[in-house]
């Protein structure tokens, strides 16, 4: 694995939050604007994202490697749900910081940071194989995620009827059945999802303007949080998939998508539903941060 490309890669990342950082100084983003771009991802661009990566692939891989990728992602996620199941207990917090521990651990970045993580490590051909593996991803973070960061009392049935859930199951209707919409409609929901990843970089960038860093890397819980998301959980995936011997090329994007930092989704829920937003934003920031450096760790070491 080139351990440059995976770096440049994270740095064009870093580069966006910085902007959004700047752009709040600036009086362009904050208050008001973030609520109603937070809407306009979770309602419009990212729905879009989600079908349009699984249906604009040039060639959709048989179901028997469809299925292959989602017991991989059944693992992957009984993974992190026994840490989720366990760690916060251990660590001190009101409660909605706690929320924000589970969804930190639940929850990496496999969208905005790991779709393009992929194709640096294995080409174009894996960002098919990284979008099926994370669907699951989707129906647990938008349905499980809002109940994780604001707890029972703010969860509505309807919230499984949102976009972004409602996107996810069509898309994986869609990988399983084969079916594929004419080109133009891969085309438009591509075009509109484009602007998902770089939107919500600068609107995470725009919340941490007002917090201290100091204050985030002197708390000694973020750091043990960011250390078992970017190291300890892929680590264990990687000896978890070795055992089951699963395709190198699978393995190595499940891997990677396990090292990523916290998903940017959490602070955009967060905000829509009434979680710790800045603990969620700062895990966020430290994460993202240290990614620069533990993914291409990984990918050198362990894939």
């Amino acid at each position: 694995m080139n351990f440059f490309d995976v770096l440049a890669e994270m740095l064009v990342i870093l580069f966006a939050i910085a902007a959004g950082y700047g752009a709040n100084r600036l009086g362009c983003l904050g208050g008001e604007t973030d609520q109603k771009l937070s809407k306009l991802i979770l309602n419009i661009t990212m729905p879009a994202m989600i079908v349009a990566a699984v249906i604009t692939g040039e060639e959709l891989p048989e179901i028997s490697v469809i299925l292959s990728i989602l017991e991989v992602g059944v693992v992957f996620y009984v993974l992190e749900f026994a840490f989720v199941l366990t760690v916060p207990k251990l660590l001190p917090g009101t409660a909605g910081q706690k929320g924000v521990y589970r969804y930190t651990l639940a929850f990496p970045n496999v969208g905005f940071i790991g779709y393009p993580v992929a194709v640096a490590l294995y080409g174009d051909g894996a960002l098919f194989y990284a979008a099926i593996l994370a669907l699951p991803f989707n129906l647990l973070s938008y349905s499980l995620g809002p109940l994780m960061l604001a707890g029972a009392g703010r969860f509505r049935w309807r919230q499984l009827l949102s976009p972004c859930i409602v996107a996810s199951v069509l898309g994986l209707v869609l990988a399983l059945t084969r079916l594929r919409p004419p080109a133009m409609v891969g085309e438009m929901l591509d075009f509109v999802g484009s602007i998902t990843v770089p939107l919500s970089l600068l609107v995470v960038g725009s919340l941490l303007a007002h917090m201290s860093p100091g204050k985030v890397l002197r708390s000694p819980k973020l750091w043990v949080l960011s250390v078992l998301r970017l190291l300890v959980m892929p680590a264990l995936l990687c000896l978890v998939l070795r055992g089951m011997h699963i395709e190198a090329m699978v393995l190595g994007i499940a891997v990677s998508q396990m090292g990523m930092p916290v998903a940017v989704n959490g602070t955009l829920l967060s905000m829509e539903y009434g979680g710790d937003t800045e603990a969620m934003a700062q895990v966020t920031f430290l994460t993202t941060l240290g990614a620069i450096v533990t993914i291409p760790v990984l990918a050198a070491v362990l894939l």
